[in-house]
């Protein structure tokens, strides 16, 4: 698989959760949260899913033959902003690992846009902080 390819999968996997639009070859077009998705086919599967007359269904699967264009109004979570802040009160104990969607500090604190989600302890407790902070800032 190519460069192109990892980062076309890795931009396709940071929708899932997320509100997306997606018009169909047949000219419907579905809003709601996107929970699933087959990378092979680009089948999907939405929840909580608003079709264009407003009409609202629990879920709905769109094979991926007829998936036209998907959207996303929202913005991606910034990360590598994240880890640039983390790096200032960690000076070189930070890896971005941005196409898997973390950031490890000190090679024992997990953080991803959700949070610190492994370690504990200080260290963690530091890092879960920044990350407040850094959220409070984004929301502002």
């Amino acid at each position: 698989m190519s460069v192109a390819q990892r980062k076309y999968q890795t931009e396709i996997a940071a929708l899932a959760d997320k509100t997306v639009s997606v018009v169909t070859t047949t000219g419907k077009t579905f809003t709601g949260t996107l929970i699933g998705i087959n990378p092979e086919n680009m089948s999907l599967s939405i929840s909580d899913a608003k079709d264009e007359s407003g009409k609202v269904v629990h879920r709905v699967f769109i094979n991926g033959t007829v998936v036209a264009q998907i959207s996303s109004a929202e913005k991606p979570f910034d990360l590598k902003s994240l880890a640039s802040r983390l790096e200032k009160v960690f000076p070189t104990m930070v890896k971005l690992y941005d196409d898997q969607g973390f950031i490890w500090v000190m090679d024992k604190v997990k953080v991803t846009e959700k949070g610190v989600s492994e370690g504990s302890g200080p260290a963690a407790d530091r890092v879960q902080r920044v990350y407040d902070a850094f959220m409070s800032e984004v929301k502002a």
